[in-house]
């Protein structure tokens, strides 16, 4: 497993990090037992990854536990990334957006404590707020860097305007942004935006939430409380339309002997050295599958020939529904 930089500050991690995610919340409420998800994280930390992605509101609060419980006499073996900034009360419920700086520091204080370690390595802002200014939000954040809190600061799904913005008050590491073969919106403006500034890029959902792997002949097979349902690209019509899309990156994967899911991580790393996926699963052998797409090696004509499928072929549906869109910084 290589390394690459996120930002120009010193920050390093595996070319191919894991999102936690999956493991606590959002596919299904009979989420993989703490015991199925510290195997997976274990398993994942010997095969060299070193980037580990959570939130607070995963679970909600219950994916930083688990990753606090994985991590237990193996903190230095792995960058925790997490991130604080969408509410949700014990029950799930949402409950908006806060940037407010005295929130700031206390969803630190409570991430540290969930995790059960002194210094967060990597903590974003997980939606812009739009109420308060970013230089305010940026500005507490980099107090906590000043305590010792945290070593690197990030934000998620923000607009290029902003990033410019927290970027003057504080260096911004890397941006989390979701980016993969149906979800290219990054390349006009975001990953250059990155480049220019020497910040990382850190790609969720790099997999198209499952779809682009292969894993399902239809919408009925997700869990009946999967959040994918709601998702305007697994519901019908949209489904069938990116079947066809699918169909093709599958010809195109058997072209180079790989699979679907390594095919679509192979060409999000191929986008730039500062570029980092955070594939989530939940089993061992999806991780194994992910973990060797950094060996697979995309030429110039497989990278175009990709493109024009993408352009032929674009995805069917948004990325979130109506309120989900609303919650990004564009």
């Amino acid at each position: 497993m290589e390394k690459r930089e996120l930002g120009s500050q010193g920050l390093s991690v595996s070319q191919l990090g894991l999102g936690c995610m999956g493991l606590s919340d959002f596919y299904s409420s009979s989420a993989v037992a703490d015991g199925t998800g510290i195997e997976v994280i274990h398993r994942a930390l010997e095969r060299g990854v070193t980037l580990l992605d959570t939130a607070d509101m995963y679970g909600p609060f219950k994916n930083e536990e688990l990753v606090g419980k994985a991590l237990r006499g193996r903190r230095d073996q792995v960058v925790i990334a997490t991130k604080f900034g969408i509410l949700r009360n014990d029950r799930g419920e949402r409950l908006g957006v806060s940037g407010k700086p005295e929130y700031v520091r206390a969803a630190c204080e409570a991430s540290l404590r969930r995790l059960g370690v002194e210094t967060i390595d990597l903590y974003y802002q997980h939606r812009v707020d739009p109420a308060v200014p970013i230089e305010d939000t940026v500005g507490a954040m980099a107090d906590l860097v000043k305590a010792g809190k945290v070593r690197y600061l990030g934000l998620s799904e923000a607009a290029a305007p902003t990033i410019r913005r927290a970027h003057q008050v504080h260096p911004i590491s890397a941006l989390q942004t979701e980016f993969s073969l149906w979800s290219r919106e990054p390349q006009a403006e975001l990953l250059p935006t990155c480049r220019e500034l020497g910040i990382g890029f850190v790609a969720y959902s790099p997999l198209g939430r499952g779809f682009l792997a292969g894993r399902f002949n239809s919408s009925d097979e997700l869990a009946a409380d999967d959040f994918r349902r709601q998702s305007p690209r697994f519901q019908d019509g949209n489904f069938q339309r990116n079947r066809e899309l699918l169909d093709r990156f599958r010809a195109v994967a058997a072209a180079n002997g790989c699979t679907p899911a390594q095919l679509a991580l192979a060409w999000v790393m191929a986008q730039g050295e500062h570029i980092v996926p955070i594939p989530g699963t939940t089993h061992r052998e999806r991780l194994e599958e992910n973990i060797a797409a950094a060996g697979v090696t995309l030429d110039a004509q497989t990278r175009k020939g990709i493109d024009a499928i993408a352009q032929q072929y674009a995805a069917a549906g948004g990325r979130y529904d109506d309120e989900g869109m609303k919650a990004l910084n564009r």
